[in-house]
């Protein structure tokens, strides 16, 4: 933290203490925030737009920014909710790195990656002997991410046993270690996402309803990339400008690029840049591109 940051939380300690919080914490918070802000450009093009590590200055993606603005300072629990690609990480990030957690550690562990017999001792962590393979004590994540953020990606995954224990640790911020009789305290900010409906999950009685209300206090919905008028652009110039500098491509890629509806959202485009990327010999062209995204007959 530098030495600006640590004046401007110190000044907010003393606004609270004073009881002025109220009157002075938005003012202070928003330049505590540019303050620890971390370099976003990594190398992009000045004219593209970029807030929160994210590229994009479409109506859909400014109310994004706007809650995000809002919500990184503080402590509440925060759901991500967006198709498959659409960045739920960048976001579960902005939310860390823009809060006064900062400095503190970013863990991510995506649900349905993990085995059902494995997660509760990834986030929860276990004993020595408490299994077979338990060769040594481990910490899980929400005591390895205590004094900063973990992110539970794909929540919708994570079994309804386990989603009981959850709950029971964001209510009394303790974790019992697998095989452990001892409660460990924790201070950990939870960031939830899921491509998956919660709601309908609920109401199907496949995701605890108490524990949704306790992950959806602010709920952050991601739009997919067919409805953001005008990052398509922006995001094109933001990752030739990162895989192959000096790459450039004619109106008419672009304008398939565009007007493709893109099912993987940001994560298809930039995997389709690179391909493209590899296949021509200059400016990329509509014959560099899918055949999908050129052929009217095969969209989606």
């Amino acid at each position: 933290m530098t030495e600006l940051a640590q004046r401007l939380e110190e000044l907010l300690a003393e606004a609270r203490a004073a009881g002025r919080l109220a009157e002075l914490s938005p003012l202070l918070g928003h330049a505590w925030r540019e303050a620890t802000r971390p370099p976003e450009r990594d190398g992009a093009p000045a004219d593209v737009p970029i807030s929160f590590g994210m590229v994009g200055d479409s109506p859909a993606m400014q109310r994004v920014f706007e809650l995000l603005e809002r919500v990184a300072p503080s402590d509440v629990p925060v759901l991500i909710q967006g198709e498959t690609g659409t960045g739920k990480e960048l976001v579960a990030r902005a939310l860390h790195t823009h809060s006064r957690r900062a400095n503190g550690p970013f863990l991510a562990e995506n649900c349905a990656a993990v085995p059902a017999n494995l997660l509760e001792s990834e986030l929860f962590g276990h004993v020595k002997g408490s299994f077979t393979g338990a060769v040594a004590d481990r910490d899980g994540h929400l005591v390895a991410a205590s004094g900063g953020t973990l992110f539970l990606d794909e929540i919708g995954d994570m079994p309804l046993e386990m989603q009981a224990k959850l709950l029971r640790v964001l209510e009394s911020s303790e974790v019992r270690p697998v095989g452990s009789n001892k409660l460990r305290k924790v201070d950990v900010r939870l960031v939830a996402a899921s491509n998956r409906d919660l709601a309908a999950m609920v109401a199907e009685r496949t995701f605890r309803q108490d524990l949704f209300y306790r992950l959806n206090v602010v709920r952050i919905v991601l739009p997919p990339l067919r409805e953001r008028n005008g990052d398509v652009a922006h995001l094109v110039r933001y990752f030739l400008a990162r895989v192959a500098p000096g790459t450039d491509l004619t109106p008419e890629a672009l304008d398939a690029l565009a007007t493709y509806p893109w099912p993987g959202n940001v994560r298809q485009l930039e995997n389709e840049l690179r391909r493209s990327v590899a296949l021509t010999s200059g400016s990329i062209t509509p014959a560099d591109l899918s055949p999908e995204i050129t052929n009217e007959g095969t969209r989606t």
